[in-house]
């Protein structure tokens, strides 16, 4: 299997040096972990920000497509197109606005997949790197101090 020239001359030269050359793939710096981590984190909020302007997108269409139900066929509406605002009859708008609400639907349950996939993919790194966030360690003791102080419980009864 021939090689690539890139590899080729990185073990030259780690040879010059009297050294072997380093596995930089079987581990990773601490700075590296917290940096894909961190990515994965980017990547998570990007998907639950682009789902949450999707949504927002197709209550508006919902809106609309409600308000233009019970409006005559033959009347003039206006839809931006591209930045563009141009005339056309309700009965042109509304199949259109119907078919775009559809795939905004589609788009979404897509999103959510993908969403659910990178929490799992994030939880795993997790898990795999021993990750802890500052902040929820405080919030677990206390949950555990509530719950044994919650069991704790007296009970007196009046004497006759």
């Amino acid at each position: 299997m021939p090689t690539k020239p890139y590899a080729i001359w990185q073990r030259i030269i780690m040879a010059d040096k009297g050294k072997s050359v380093p596995n930089s793939a079987s581990k990773k710096t601490n700075e590296q972990i917290v940096h894909e981590f961190n990515q994965l984190r980017q990547e998570q909020r990007a998907l639950a920000s682009k789902m949450n302007e999707l949504e927002a997108e197709a209550n508006e269409h919902s809106l609309v497509i409600k308000t233009l139900d019970g409006v005559d066929g033959e009347r003039r509406c206006f839809r931006m197109v591209g930045g563009v605002l141009v005339e056309r009859t309700v009965k042109d708008v509304l199949p259109a606005l119907k078919h775009n609400k559809e795939g905004l639907i589609k788009l979404l349950e897509n999103l959510k997949l993908q969403l659910e996939i990178k929490g799992k993919e994030l939880q795993a790194y997790r898990e795999k790197h021993n990750i802890r966030i500052r902040g929820e360690e405080t919030e677990e003791k206390e949950k555990e101090t509530t719950k044994a102080a919650g069991s704790q419980s007296v009970l007196v009864g009046k004497g006759t």
